[in-house]
């Protein structure tokens, strides 16, 4: 059974709140909690997006440098060139090390793709790596959860963290 874009994106954003320190104001990485957001912060960048996708967070250097992870794919455009890799079947991702990520502002990770290639996209360094990786590792997650299983895990969370 197909899963809801608007049940993954907010599974996604509440894991994504949940483990990253505020306040989340960051040179290159937001999540967005609707589409009319990211079309506020970057209206030069275009984005073909299928009914009912939603972007969760991105990490944008430029117009030219830039990464989108959406409820179905990633987008990264690097150097002027743009990729997209479909998240159906991810396997996990890759990023560098601590050290690597203290000497650079950002720096380029991959995501493992269900056919085993890798895909690259921007991560900046420090607190907002939290967002794209979170954002990354629940979108993998998601994957094994059905809508309610996603559903009832939020609302367990609430209620540990009011009790």
């Amino acid at each position: 059974m197909p899963k809801s874009d608007q049940i993954i994106h907010s599974f996604c954003i509440y894991e994504i709140k949940r483990h990253t320190i505020k306040p989340y104001v960051f040179w290159w990485t937001n999540f967005y909690e609707n589409y009319s957001d990211f079309l506020q912060v970057y209206p030069e960048i275009q984005l073909a997006i299928a009914e009912d996708e939603l972007i969760i967070c991105s990490t944008v250097i430029d117009a030219d440098n830039y990464s989108l992870l959406t409820t179905r794919r990633f987008v990264t455009k690097e150097k002027g060139i743009e990729g997209t890799a479909h998240m159906a079947g991810a396997k996990g991702y890759n990023l560098p090390i601590n050290h690597v990520l203290e000497k650079y502002d950002y720096v380029l990770g991959t995501v493992e793709l269900r056919d085993g290639n890798t895909f690259r996209f921007f991560i900046e360094a420090g607190k907002p790596a939290m967002v794209m990786t979170y954002g990354i590792r629940t979108l993998i997650w998601c994957q094994a959860l059905t809508d309610s299983q996603m559903i009832n895990l939020m609302r367990l969370w609430d209620k540990r963290s009011k009790s």
